[in-house]
């Protein structure tokens, strides 16, 4: 597996498995056999192909966008929207996107954040 610990500057294409935890400067494209794991920072839009996987732990400051046959699932931050445009993507109630979730086509599961004011109140 290939790690980034460093600051890369310009848009990369991710076709192994990959841990960023730096950051980059640029669109990311994970295509096919690209398996990425965003510890890191971002700052640009993430693009998901056909075959790409992402577990996003770390922060994307642009858009993310599912394609066809790949699978994103967000613990981190997004700034921008998320786009699921025939995907998975799951995002877990430790993440956030801040923008817009809009799903074209695909399977989008969204967590239910509990703040544990519900089992107070409940007394479990």
């Amino acid at each position: 597996m290939r790690e980034e610990r460093g600051r890369i500057a310009g848009n990369i294409t991710v076709e192994e498995p990959y841990t960023l935890w730096g950051s980059i400067t640029g669109d990311v494209h994970v295509v096919e056999g690209g398996k990425m794991y965003v510890r890191g920072n971002i700052y640009g839009d993430l693009i998901v192909e056909f075959g790409g996987r992402v577990h996003i732990f770390g922060h994307i400051s642009g858009s993310l966008l599912i394609k066809r046959g790949s699978k994103v699932i967000n613990s981190g931050t997004v700034t921008g929207n998320a786009t699921n445009d025939g995907g998975r993507l799951y995002l877990e109630a430790v993440g956030s996107v801040l923008g817009k979730i809009k799903t074209v086509r695909g399977e989008t599961h969204e967590e239910q954040k509990n703040d544990g004011f519900e089992d107070i109140i409940s007394g479990r």
